[in-house]
């Protein structure tokens, strides 16, 4: 079993945590994750009330392990982080804005504070806000994230906050990816595109085929599905998706999308409705060559965990018991 300051904090078998991917990571996925030993987040995205309501109400149905949820920083008020609280979640992830505003009003619910960062800088600020726990999440990331690579961030993250624990984020999707985030130092992984692809997930059903069929080359950070759906995300935020034809038509063209956005976007959100994944964005992360079939979630917390345990003991080996002096220069 592998413990770390993360799976003590929560009381998790598994150093895992799913992202709390919008409309992507329900109440369903959240608390099948949480079953299994890892830590369900439910992805409360732009904080949309009704959505959260079920959803959360679903999750605290399904489990009573640790759960939490994850909201985006820049589009929530108050109303809606008091809300989320009112539930009891154990955890709630903050990404993408300053937390302060909110972290003494997540402490005096008893709930431990995560904060998502993409740079030391954000990371910081995390840290001087109170956060509990730290994801540094790298480019590799599948959805909105920031330009930092996940290998080299992360141990820059942990040096910089340390003693907060940090969790890593950006191309982890089986054990190898766990067993290297916690060599980098973070204290377990938030995993994302390999929950999208879940039975349990809420995405559609050719979504998550898209990502089974699809490959980490064919992934693109890119702000035209913001544009179209005219969301104000701030610019050190793009989003990375599977390359589509809607993609490949309006990247680099973002300024004469924002004018058509009103006839455009109605359009859109009819491929969204219909299944159309030539129009709509599917969100994914350069782990995709690791994912080949929808699988259960259970099943996916249990083998990432193990096979990091494994090639954990199995990396202990290749250090030889014989003593010797070692120069560095």
């Amino acid at each position: 079993m592998i413990v770390t300051p993360f799976t003590e904090m929560f009381g998790l078998r598994y150093p895992i945590a799913l992202a709390p991917m919008g409309s992507v990571a329900g109440g369903l996925l959240a608390a099948a994750v949480s079953e299994a030993g890892g830590l369900g987040l439910v992805g409360g995205g732009y904080g949309e009330p009704g959505w959260l309501r079920e959803q959360l109400s679903l999750v605290q149905q399904r489990t009573r392990r640790a759960w939490g949820v994850g909201l985006i920083t820049w589009s929530v008020d108050r109303s809606i982080v008091e809300l989320v609280l009112g539930f009891r979640p154990h955890a709630l992830v903050l990404s993408f804005g300053d937390p302060a505003p909110y972290a003494p009003l997540v402490k005096s619910f008893g709930c431990k504070l995560i904060c998502q960062v993409q740079d030391l800088e954000g990371a910081r600020q995390a840290q001087a806000a109170g956060a509990d726990l730290i994801v540094a999440q790298g480019t590799e990331a599948g959805g909105h994230g920031g330009a930092r690579a996940t290998l080299p961030l992360v141990p820059a993250v942990v040096d910089a906050v340390a003693p907060t624990p940090v969790l890593a984020a950006g191309g982890v999707a089986d054990g190898r990816g766990l067993a290297a985030a916690l060599m980098l130092g973070a204290t377990g992984a938030l995993i994302g595109t390999r929950f999208y692809a879940s039975e349990e997930s809420l995405a559609h059903e050719r979504a998550k085929q898209c990502i089974a069929d699809a490959g980490g080359s064919l992934t693109a950070r890119t702000r035209i599905f913001d544009v179209v759906r005219g969301l104000a995300w701030p610019a050190a935020y793009t989003g990375r998706a599977l390359k589509n034809r809607f993609l490949e038509r309006w990247h680099g063209r973002e300024a004469e999308l924002a004018t058509r956005e009103a006839r455009i976007g109605v359009e859109y959100q009819a491929a969204v409705r219909d299944g159309d994944f030539d129009t709509a964005a599917v969100w994914a992360g350069e782990a995709l060559d690791l994912i080949r079939r929808v699988e259960r979630a259970p099943a996916l917390v249990t083998h990432i965990g193990d096979e990091a345990e494994a090639l954990l003991r199995r990396g202990a080996r290749l250090v030889s018991p014989t003593q010797g002096e070692l120069h560095v220069h």
